[in-house]
């Protein structure tokens, strides 16, 4: 597997995203996922990437962002060399009934084939509502997703899994081939609530990161990638990231 970065992690830092690159490539990370390109171009950034020999694991895109500015987005994916794009967040409504999924999934995979037709993958990241029950089915929208969504691949974030009670080594044996990508988040789960989790350093949380990577392993998972919603320290949390790829890959 190769290992990747969500820039989205590193927010916070008061840094343009040249010298944040130039950080991340330090780590011996192969590559980063981007979440937009703010105060710079795209070009200048692939010029960067370029001279620090990283890659670009996906560009995470709001799905109305994809739709209104389909050739920007097709463009940036083609100048930083990514092969996917991915709907990083679409809200509850999305998935609260069967009919609600199906629109969903129908919709992705609509915009999957266009993004194909210019060798651009699409991938969809969860988050915790995904794993809700449907009501007149047996499934979690989740699953009802990965049936009915065959073109879209599923980039599966652990750490939300697991707050959402869900099994995350079990869901890369059961989807794997539809997974190319996971993203390595650690949670500290409520054990007084049904649901939820606070984000935490890998491995000081409730996620079997070692597990995790290990299916990931198994299941022929293209890119392992460390994100952390909300680091106290993005600098050090960086630092981490980089020692801890390293040591389950």
């Amino acid at each position: 597997m190769q290992t990747a970065v969500q820039l989205y992690s590193f927010r916070d830092l008061d840094w343009d995203l040249h010298r944040l690159l130039d950080r991340v490539a330090d780590t011996g990370v192969d590559a980063v996922e981007f979440a937009g390109f703010p105060d710079t171009t795209v070009g200048a950034v692939a010029d960067t990437m370029d001279r620090l020999g990283l890659a670009a694991a996906g560009l995470h895109t709001p799905y109305e962002q994809i739709e209104d500015d389909f050739g920007e987005c097709v463009s940036a994916a083609e100048l930083v060399d990514a092969d996917a794009v991915v709907v990083p967040y679409l809200d509850e409504t999305h998935f609260e009934s069967e009919s609600a999924v199906s629109r969903t999934a129908r919709h992705l995979s609509d915009l999957a084939v266009v993004l194909e037709g210019h060798d651009v993958d699409l991938w969809y990241h969860n988050h915790e509502h995904e794993f809700v029950d449907v009501p007149g089915t047996d499934r979690t929208a989740f699953e009802c997703l990965a049936d009915w969504a065959l073109d879209v691949q599923l980039e599966l974030d652990v750490g939300w899994a697991v707050a959402a009670g869900e099994d995350p080594v079990a869901l890369l044996e059961e989807y794997g081939d539809q997974i190319p990508a996971v993203h390595l988040k650690d949670v500290l789960v409520d054990s007084a609530a049904e649901r939820g989790g606070r984000p935490v350093e890998l491995g000081s949380g409730d996620v079997p990161v070692e597990k995790c990577a290990r299916a990931a392993r198994q299941a022929d998972v293209d890119w392992l990638i460390y994100e952390h919603d909300a680091p106290s320290d993005p600098l050090a949390s960086l630092e981490h990231a980089g020692s801890v790829l390293s040591t389950v890959n």
